[in-house]
Order: C-alpha cells, then sequence, then structure tokens
C-alpha cells in the first residue's frame, strides 16, 4: 500500500485487516480484526528465525503471545532458551517464564508453546527479577521495510517493551523481531511514528527475511506523560513501577494527572475505603507456622488473604499501609506481625487478593523486597 495524504494508522490497520479476510489469507482465530493477525504460513515464516544470529546467540527469548509467534514460542523452547511471554492485557503481572516439565516430549513442547500451555507451564516473573532479554519478537499488523511498525492499536507491545527498559531487561542494542505475511509489509509514513513507538530490526515473512537497518531510536523508558489513569488502573504491575520510579525521584506525571474516572474513585470509596483501626491494625501472638516460607494465617477472616513477608524490623505498619494506598491494594483488614517480619492482607474475595499480589511484585521497603504470597488457612 501507497502512503497517501491524510492516512492514519487505523487506515493502514483496516486496509490490512479487510485484505487478508478477503483473500483468505487469515488463519485462526478468525475473523482478524482488531487482532495481531494470524495467517497461513505464519509456521513457515517463523522458521526464518532459526537463520538469524540473534536467535543462535540469545539465552533469554521474548515474545508476544500472538498466535502467529507460536512457531517462534516453540523454537526457543526447543532450543532451550529461556522463553518469556507477557501476561495478557498485562493483568497479572510482567512476563510469565515458561518451564516445560523435565523430559517433556515434542508434544509436550508444542503444548507450552501455545496461550493454553503457557497458562499451564509458567511462573510470573516480577519487577525485581535479574531479568537480561537477548532478544524481542512482537506481532504486528503491518510494518514497514524501514521498520516503522503499527500494532493492533492499544499499545501493550510498546509498553511492555518501555516496562522492560525501565527494569534493565533491554537497551538500545537488543535486537527486535517480527513476524508477518507478505501482504502486512507496507509503506508507512514516517510522520505517523510517535517517540513511543517500537520499531523492529528484522521482518520474517514466508518468502523472505528483512534486515531494516532501522536507526531510528527505541523508547527510552516509560513516557509516564502517556499513561492514563485508566490505563494505570487495568494494569497493576504498572502501577508498582510508577512507586518505583517515583521513589527513585523520576517525574511520573500522568496525561491525566488531576483526573481520575468518577467509577474509579466509587470503586475505591466502596472496595478500599478505610476501617476502624481496631479492625484495621490486629497485632496477633506469635501462632504455628505450617510452611517454612508462607504461614498459616493464625485467624483468617471471611474471605481471601495474603501473606506479605521479610519486612524489616523497623519497618512500621504506616508505612506499608501508606504503599498499599499508592499501589492501589488496600485491603479492608490488615493483619500486623511486625516483630515475626510478616503482615496479613485481608480482601473480600480471592480476584483482589490476586490483583493485590500482582500489584506487590517486586516492592521494596525498608531495603527488602518483600514476599507476597496467598496465605494458607491454618486447619
Amino acid at each position: 500500500m501507497e502512503a497517501r495524504t491524510g492516512v492514519s494508522k487505523q487506515d493502514i490497520r483496516e486496509h490490512i485487516w479487510d485484505y487478508m479476510e478477503s483473500k483468505n489469507l487469515a488463519d485462526f482465530p478468525r475473523p482478524v480484526h482488531h487482532r495481531i493477525p494470524n495467517f497461513k504460513g505464519s509456521y513457515m515464516a517463523c522458521q526464518g528465525i532459526k537463520d538469524l544470529d540473534v536467535f543462535a546467540r540469545a539465552q533469554e527469548v521474548k515474545v508476544d503471545p500472538d498466535k502467529p509467534l507460536e512457531g517462534v514460542r516453540l523454537l526457543a523452547l526447543q532450543s532451550k532458551k529461556t522463553l518469556l511471554v507477557p501476561t495478557p492485557r498485562l493483568r497479572t503481572g510482567l512476563f510469565n517464564k515458561i518451564i516445560p516439565p523435565l523430559g517433556a516430549t515434542k508434544d509436550i513442547l508444542r503444548k507450552c508453546a501455545t496461550s493454553q500451555g503457557v497458562k499451564n507451564y509458567s511462573t510470573p516473573v516480577g519487577l525485581d527479577s535479574r531479568v537480561l532479554v537477548d532478544l524481542v519478537v512482537v506481532g504486528s499488523v503491518a510494518v514497514s521495510e524501514k521498520g516503522w511498525r503499527i500494532g493492533k492499536g492499544e499499545g501493550y507491545a510498546d509498553l511492555e517493551y518501555a516496562m522492560m527498559v525501565s527494569m534493565g531487561a533491554v537497551n538500545q542494542g537488543t535486537p527486535v523481531v517480527t513476524i508477518v505475511h507478505d501482504c502486512q509489509v507496507v509503506d508507512i509514513p514516517e510522520v505517523l511514528l510517535e517517540d513511543h513507538d517500537l520499531t523492529v530490526d528484522y521482518i520474517l515473512t514466508p518468502t523472505r527475511v528483512i534486515v531494516t537497518g532501522c536507526e531510528r531510536p527505541k523508547p527510552m523508558g516509560i513516557m509516564w506523560s502517556k499513561i492514563s489513569w485508566e490505563m494505570l488502573e487495568k494494569i497493576p504491575v504498572l502501577r508498582n513501577l510508577r512507586s518505583q520510579e517515583k521513589q527513585a525521584g523520576k517525574d511520573v506525571t500522568l496525561q491525566d494527572e488531576h483526573w481520575r474516572p468518577p467509577e474509579s474513585r466509587s470503586q475505591q470509596q466502596v472496595l478500599l475505603s478505610p476501617v476502624r483501626r481496631s479492625l484495621d491494625v490486629v497485632r496477633l501472638e506469635k501462632g504455628p507456622i505450617q510452611d517454612k516460607d508462607v504461614p498459616a494465617n493464625s485467624e483468617a477472616p471471611l474471605g481471601t488473604s495474603v501473606y506479605v513477608g521479610n519486612l524489616p524490623r523497623e519497618t512500621r505498619v504506616s508505612e506499608l499501609k501508606r504503599a498499599l494506598r499508592e499501589l492501589g491494594a488496600t485491603p479492608t483488614r490488615l493483619t500486623w506481625q511486625g516483630p515475626q517480619g510478616r503482615a496479613f492482607l485481608h480482601y473480600p474475595d480471592p480476584a483482589l487478593a490476586q490483583q493485590a499480589i500482582a500489584c506487590l511484585q517486586g516492592l521494596h521497603l525498608g531495603g527488602n523486597t518483600v514476599r507476597v504470597a496467598l496465605a494458607r488457612q491454618q486447619r
């Protein structure tokens, strides 16, 4: 497709989606509209990565969860590389590390490479993990031979990369690969590119390998001025990262810093409202511990409890409560066991507890990285 005056990113997306459906180039899941489109021949295109030196040298590979990248995920596992896959829409964290079972057969590895396999054979990777990604593989709706890339419009690939920069997992020299059908390689006007847009170094199609030679700088980290409160509330790990960067003295002013959606305020009033101090902080005597790392909650209330451990002895409950408020993970009740270096957070349902765990991954208090997990109930 040639550039024309007034063309937008969405125009290019719609053109690609319509063309792939009309020419029957699309593959499951269909229709491909509003997706990173899967296409016939995607596995063949993925095989081209074996010929890239950057893949051969890579030890840790980050591959998006999109269906057309399934072949690359399988090749990474077969090559015994560490495979990191972003969590869907970053709802429960940043990465999942795929860990096949010992002695996994080819069929098991194929399952591990699927979206369901990512759920069944993975463990979460927190912000404080020392991850060094050697190669990034992203999906695209459209890409130009110059390395300009257009995603499906939600910005997750760009944000994932920016978050990896912020946690030190990638740098400007980390190569980025995308895998598309030949029809997705189109002319993209450079004027459409923004500072937060991720560019690519290699394009793999079923028929060719394109080295873009792109010299445009990749994102240098999260541009908080382009992040909205709505996105911050949808992505717990982003809130955690913002808190860390704020503590480091960085400017984390949001796009709409002085405005919050009314529904968010009402939800916080209902779910996160402060309670009486007599219920908010309860000191318990040291009770029996059933698990070395995650003690049983000796006064488990209704709902679901989260264990917070590795708290420094000098930590005050007010410090923990302030961190919980900043991360949007305030419980309905908090049980403080500071002398034992732990606390229990009580939430009305498992979903809120899991969300809190995601928010607290990588939280630092008094120089320690806290440990968080669901509290096992005492029988």
